[in-house]
């Protein structure tokens, strides 16, 4: 063999193949995937987005595994080498491919939980869950195509599975209240809550063993799922997130009780027409439910958007009905209490 012919083939074509393979690569990643994504964003499906950001970055090295490929097979090695080189090569090619699935499935679930309006909210939980299915089927593949029988391997998965589960109650008592608290639908990430504790706070993950809450005062509450799933809960944004606000009231008895409902549900009305939060479609109503000590007492109904709303609607309400309290002359009278005092007479 010619010694130029020799050099080509030792060391020219395969760097052909390499070189060849990252070019490919770097075009089918810059252009092509992004004339795909022009195309797919004419349709109304929303996968199309996400299926392409997991391939991005790996098409690169896909088409540089394939010039890798096709330079191992252009040169003369020994049969040892090139196997071992081959299985390295398969090995690499599942994991990439494991890892691309994996977030591929991570956003199925992901809009499929949009697509579904909360049927299964999006999680920590839920997507960490599908990544570590995901990587163990991706690992059992692995195995298999380096020849590794596979089911003495899930034979002790499952007999270690049972001794871990017994180690594990609390946690694993944890990961299945998790998965029941987010297929209930009762809570969600976001919805405020209140726990029969007294803690109270938004939603904001629901992991593998916590739930975290983010209280008013901006500080985080860590509750354990199975403390959490067992407690009664208030969920402030079930069925819907607009509530009802009562405000307590009392006026004297020398009140006309018909003008005193007429005021209040004007500053009612005003407040929540003109305070942010209030909702200005929904009727506020009054009603007299109490003879005090020393006051008729009523309780007036405001309405606010959400749970955080309802202190900046109740404070605008003071404020206002008691200034247009004074103004038109009614009376919200001290506490009185009588006290009658007998005193025994002296005896002579």
């Amino acid at each position: 063999m010619m010694p130029d012919l020799m050099l080509f083939n030792q060391f020219l074509l395969p760097l052909a193949f390499i070189l060849g393979g990252l070019a490919l690569g770097w075009v089918f990643d810059r252009f092509i995937l992004h004339e795909i994504k022009k195309i797919a964003a004419r349709t109304k499906w929303e996968g199309h987005d996400m299926i392409i950001r997991a391939i991005q970055g790996m098409a690169i090295l896909w088409f540089a595994l394939a010039g890798i490929y096709g330079a191992l097979h252009s040169i003369d090695v020994k049969p040892v080498i090139l196997n071992i080189s081959l299985k390295i090569l398969r090995v690499i090619v599942i994991l990439s491919v494991t890892i691309a699935m994996a977030r591929i499935c991570v956003g199925l679930v992901n809009l499929y939980s949009k697509r579904a309006g909360g049927v299964f909210v999006t999680t920590t939980l839920f997507s960490n869950i599908t990544k570590i299915v995901v990587f163990v089927i991706g690992l059992l593949v692995i195995f298999d195509s380096m020849g590794i029988s596979i089911t003495p391997m899930l034979t002790a998965l499952g007999v270690g599975g049972l001794a871990v589960a017994l180690a594990l109650q609390d946690t694993l008592s944890n990961l299945f209240a998790g998965i029941h608290i987010i297929a209930s639908r009762k809570l969600r990430p976001g919805d405020y809550i209140k726990i029969e504790s007294g803690d109270e706070g938004h939603v904001t993950d629901i992991t593998w063993r916590n739930t975290t809450i983010r209280a008013f005062a901006n500080n985080m509450i860590v509750v354990p799922n199975a403390k959490l799933s067992s407690s009664v809960v208030t969920n402030f944004y079930m069925p819907e997130t607009r509530m009802a606000v009562p405000v307590t009231v009392g006026v004297s008895y020398a009140s006309d009780l018909e003008r005193v409902e007429r005021v209040t549900v004007e500053v009612a009305k005003e407040v929540m027409n003109e305070v942010e939060g209030g909702v200005p479609d929904m009727e506020p109503f009054l009603r007299y439910h109490t003879f005090g000590d020393s006051s008729i007492i009523f309780t007036i109904y405001l309405h606010a958007r959400e749970y955080n709303d309802l202190y900046l609607v109740k404070h605008e309400f003071v404020k206002r009905l008691h200034r247009r309290y004074q103004e038109v002359g009614i009376e919200i009278p001290f506490p009185i209490r009588t006290i009658y005092m007998k005193q025994k007479e002296k005896e002579d």
